[in-house]
């Protein structure tokens, strides 16, 4: 084990003893025995995790050479960005200027766009095929937020009957649909497309199928062909923007765990920041009126804020001497994922990039000074991470980053036989040296059948002998027939 590597043990070491002092401050409640037979078991992964993490962290110089190479690889040419951001850019500005002069729905011409996800963060990884964008719509001065899962979907109340274009969404005069939000948002995207073009030749855009569960209009830049594939995919997510003033709701008014990390004033600042709720209600059958019409509250906005500026010291990234590789190691992570669902696309359907970013989360609020980062420690710093999700997969927990109390890998939300499956998935990967990262073998040339005994170099040397053979015999024959025909030629003639 080289000096990186015990350098980043002791780091990973020391980070989680700190992170235990601090919560052994705090007086634990009592618990029952069915959950501290639950809590010793999680330990107890935790614990066989942290010790495959630190057995992971001796690899290969040629492994860590080619994590390097691969996080380089990762990242979007400049040529396509530029194309992608013209196309993207063009559809947003002027769907913008039909909803703010659209007159038969007046609630979406106070709008405007908050640019969310990967690729706003710079962590899109390969190619710049998807975006993801917040449409802003200002919601009523006061709101009352009913909670239906402890934190993270709500029932969205007004206070008083309202007036104004805001009646036309409401289920029972207080109550806001966001089933009738969403729907709107899918007819006026209709009717925008109707008159709009692409400003490159050849392309349109397509609206695609409602989905369940999802709170966006999916579109699709596509081809003017018959068969022609998706080129980009954009994702509208209509959010009601609730105002400072009234505060986030009580679940998650304390904010993120980022005191060590980011500090207590950056925390307040993200406290401070507006609310936003999205149209999406849970998964399941059996759902109760409220679920069904319900609103999940969104953080998209805190967590670019949170990867844009992730120092500990304000000055990381600022420099090149200061450069860390926090998000080179959450595009490694979302490669890894990407890989794995796209090689088991049934036993890991439950799995999605969000997961990881949370285990990033939670990493960052644990290793949180800039040096455990430093941008030469890639290698051991990503296994770090890896180390840290596949923990969480053993033990079932993974907590919401911004709502502690939902559990992302709970039994409701992630079943356990695919969760045991990830386990299992995410040791094999550690263990095997991350295939999924490596590159694919060269592929050997084709070469003729020989029979067993004989070596290609004689197989090569019987070839050109028998071309060369039918190629003189194919001459002979040649000059035969043209001896032949001329000695006709001449009998003819003499009779």
């Amino acid at each position: 084990m080289d000096m990186e590597d015990r350098d980043a043990k002791c780091v990973w070491t020391e980070a989680l003893q700190r992170k235990d002092d601090i919560r052994g401050k705090k007086s634990p409640p009592r618990l029952t025995p069915a959950r501290q037979r639950q809590k010793s078991q999680q330990q107890q992964a935790a614990e066989e995790g942290r010790r495959a993490v630190e057995e992971s962290l001796s690899v290969s110089p040629e492994l860590i050479n080619w994590i390097k190479v691969n996080a380089k690889d990762l990242k979007i040419r400049l040529t396509d960005r530029r194309w992608a951001a013209e196309v993207v850019n063009d559809f947003r500005d002027n769907l913008l200027k039909f909803l703010r002069s659209n007159g038969d729905q007046t609630f979406f011409q106070s709008t405007d766009f908050l640019n969310t996800g990967s690729y706003f963060e710079k962590v899109k990884i390969h190619h710049p095929d998807e975006f993801d964008m917040m449409l802003k719509l200002q919601a009523p001065s006061r709101l009352n937020m009913t909670e239906l899962d402890g934190g993270l979907f709500y029932r969205l109340d007004l206070v008083r009957p309202p007036r104004g274009p805001i009646q036309a969404f409401l289920l029972n005069q207080l109550t806001l649909s966001s089933s009738k939000v969403l729907s709107e948002m899918y007819r006026l995207v209709r009717k925008f497309l109707k008159t709009y073009k692409v400003p490159v030749e050849g392309f349109h855009w397509e609206v695609n199928r409602k989905r369940p569960y999802s709170p966006a209009v999916t579109l699709s830049l596509c081809g003017t062909e018959v068969s022609s594939d998706e080129v980009i995919s954009v994702d509208l997510v209509p959010a009601l923007e609730v105002h400072p003033s009234q505060g986030w709701p009580l679940a998650v008014r304390h904010g993120p765990d980022v005191d060590n990390w980011l500090g207590k004033k950056v925390r307040q600042e993200i406290t401070s920041l507006p609310c936003y709720f999205v149209p999406k209600r849970p998964k399941g059958r059996n759902l109760c009126e409220d679920a069904k019409e319900s609103w999940r509250i969104s953080f998209s906005h805190v967590e670019k804020k949170i990867i844009t500026s992730h120092g500990n010291k304000k000055t990381c990234c600022e420099s090149k001497a200061t450069k860390c590789c926090r998000k080179q190691c959450l595009m490694l992570l979302k490669s890894l994922i990407e890989g794995l669902k796209q090689r088991f696309p049934k036993e890991l359907d439950h799995l999605c990039s969000y997961h990881g970013k949370t285990a990033f989360l939670h990493t960052l609020s644990i290793r949180f000074d800039d040096s455990m980062w430093a941008h030469q420690q890639l290698a051991s710093c990503f296994l770090h991470l890896l180390g840290a999700l596949e923990m969480h997969a053993r033990t079932g927990t993974l907590p919401h980053f911004f709502v502690p109390s939902c559990n992302l890998f709970s039994e409701a939300a992630f079943p356990r036989r695919a969760l045991a499956f990830l386990v299992g998935a995410l040791e094999e990967q550690r263990r095997d040296g991350l295939p999924l990262l490596k590159p694919a073998p060269p592929v050997a040339p084709l070469r003729l059948l020989t029979p067993a005994g004989e070596d290609d170099t004689s197989s090569e040397t019987s070839a050109d002998q028998a071309s060369t053979q039918t190629a003189g015999f194919s001459l002979n024959t040649a000059l035969m027939v043209l001896v032949f025909a001329v000695a006709v030629i001449c009998v003819l003639f003499y009779i």
